[in-house]
């Protein structure tokens, strides 16, 4: 009886000791988690999780490590978002200040009284010319500002896809007239899914892109063709195309090519991408063997 007694004093010792031994283990392990933890907040240094295995600390450490890393994550795309709000606050004051010069010159000329009737009137056009390109790039970003934040509901009609075409070409009428250009369609019942209104505002600005770097007497063509995946329309024209280290940027909002117009702002191919995409397509452009080439693609299923 004696013995059965010590045998369960030792073995009660025994556990007690462990607990005690485990408590101080866990003690360390939490003192030392707790300074890993100020490592990562003050110098940034990463949670050494390969040194936690046991049980539940070692699942709370792999749960901070989770949370540190999607914490991680939001602050770098919020310092993105930061640098390229700030780019494009940059790039906005830039092609405002050239219009807003030319207008500042103008009113300053205007105020002369010894200035001619006929000078003052080409002054006075070229104040409301400055103020329509203003207008157009003010327009432009908030429509581009609309459709990231998600603000703009897009029908989706089933509309022939020449009933677009026209209306895209439309406003190109009397300039392409001037320079002697042919606009030729070739395109017969295909439909395709989308906003009319939008999706010729965005063909629109790609036509007025070919229009401006066609040279005269010069040709665009426009192609239309419907598969089981989706409708493509191909625009070609027959100017001098894209230099190679443009194509990768042509889409990009301010992004003005080697052979940009003087009076670009290099918004139009970025918003039609932007009005593209949210409709469930994809633009792409390339060079072809007369000049440049788009290729629009309208998905039937989400991609």
């Amino acid at each position: 009886m004696m013995m059965k007694i010590l045998v369960l004093i030792v073995i009660i010792c025994a556990l007690c000791a462990l607990l005690l031994w485990q408590s101080r283990h866990h003690r360390q392990q939490l003192r030392r988690l707790n300074l890993d933890l100020d490592k990562l907040m003050q110098q940034g240094i990463p949670l050494p999780i390969d040194q936690y295995h046991e049980g539940e600390l070692s699942i709370l450490a792999n749960q901070m490590e989770k949370v540190t890393l999607r914490l991680t994550q939001t602050a770098e795309r919020v310092q993105q978002e930061k640098t390229y709000l700030a780019d494009s606050l940059a790039d906005i004051s830039h092609q405002l200040r050239t219009p807003m010069t030319a207008m500042n010159l103008a009113v300053t000329m205007l105020r002369t009284q010894e200035l001619e009737h006929q000078r003052r009137m080409e002054l006075t056009a070229e104040l409301r010319n400055q103020l329509s390109r203003m207008d157009w790039l003010v327009e432009t970003l908030l429509k581009i500002s609309k459709l990231d934040a998600g603000t703009i509901c897009m029908s989706q009609e089933l509309i022939p896809i020449r009933t677009i075409l026209d209306r895209a070409a439309e406003p190109l009428a009397i300039p392409m007239d001037i320079r002697d250009q042919k606009l030729i369609i070739s395109c017969t019942q295909q439909q395709v899914r989308a906003d009319c209104g939008w999706t010729a505002e965005a063909i629109g600005n790609i036509l007025k892109n070919c229009m401006e770097h066609t040279k005269e007497h010069g040709s665009i063509f426009v192609y239309a063709e419907d598969t089981p995946i989706f409708t493509r329309i191909q625009i070609d024209d027959t100017g001098e195309g894209f230099a190679d280290e443009d194509l990768a940027h042509l889409f990009d909002r301010f992004y003005q090519g080697s052979n940009a117009c003087p009076t670009s702002y290099g918004l139009g191919l970025a918003l039609a991408r932007s009005i593209i995409t949210a409709q469930n397509g994809t633009v792409e452009a390339q060079n072809w063997q007369q000049g440049a080439r788009f290729i629009i693609k309208f998905y039937k299923q989400v991609i």
